[in-house]
């Protein structure tokens, strides 16, 4: 199959690309299936095409109060932040200041009014949110244990029944999205993978000379399936890999 589609048709291409079925390729069955791991938990750490960004909800138990986390879905790489409990956006009241200054300006705004200083003004607004606001949450994460701690008192500001909107990111499942497997940096990446653990098994046969004058050269497969690697994984970071984030402050 031209385009792989599942483990299975992933581990033919790797091999018809190192020349199965005109050349053998010694490597066991498990060791194939080790590999296609490594390729594909390398992939989802450092390709930006791997992951997704999502908004994930979940509604409050009693349970959630009592020990003060969230569960987290397994293909949940990274949180970025809990989106504030209440709404903020204009407030709920005639004395807040986001509800004055739409009350006052918006009239203005469509005829005489300047939209620089209404955007201006909204941007110092987000700034004294940002400096002030109650609602950001210090949240830790460990994508191993699959909850999400926030530290806030439970007991006051969440009820149960109530949802919590968590914006993070999530692996791209190959088993439902079936279109990864033919990624191109996976299949060059799954591929180096088995050729090096090819030289690898090889190299222990350096120097045997078969029937027929036939050698075996397990060393240079290996070294050259090194150096493929460090190409790609150096490639990867540099083209693919997601931007870090940076606070300014």
């Amino acid at each position: 199959m031209a385009k792989p589609n599942s483990r299975a048709t992933l581990i033919d291409y790797c091999l018809r690309n190192l020349g199965a079925p005109v050349i053998e390729i010694n490597v066991d069955d498990d060791q194939l299936d080790d590999r296609i791991d490594e390729a594909l938990q390398f992939y989802q750490h450092y390709h930006a095409d791997a992951i997704e960004k999502v908004f994930l909800k979940h509604q409050i138990t009693q349970g959630n109060i009592d020990t003060g986390y969230i569960p987290i879905p397994e293909l949940v790489t990274d949180v970025i932040r809990v989106l504030p409990l209440s709404n903020t956006a204009t407030g709920g009241s005639m004395f807040d200041i986001k509800y004055q200054m739409h009350l006052n300006d918006m009239y203005s705004l469509g005829y005489m009014g300047n939209l620089l200083e209404y955007s201006m003004a909204r941007e110092y607004l987000a700034t004294l949110d940002m400096l002030m606001d109650a609602d950001d949450k210090f949240i830790s994460f460990d994508r191993h244990q699959d909850q999400l701690r926030i530290d806030m008192d439970w007991e006051s500001e969440v009820a149960v029944g109530q949802y919590i909107v968590v914006e993070g990111y999530r692996i791209i499942d190959p088993a439902t999205f079936t279109d990864v497997y033919n990624d191109y940096f996976l299949k060059k990446y799954a591929t180096a993978l088995i050729k090096k653990q090819w030289g690898a098994n090889l190299i222990k046969f350096e120097g045997m000379t078969m029937p027929g004058g036939v050698t075996f050269n397990g060393r240079q497969l290996f070294d050259d399936a090194v150096e493929e690697l460090q190409r790609l994984e150096e490639e990867v970071r540099l083209n693919w890999e997601q931007p870090v984030d940076f606070y300014v402050g």
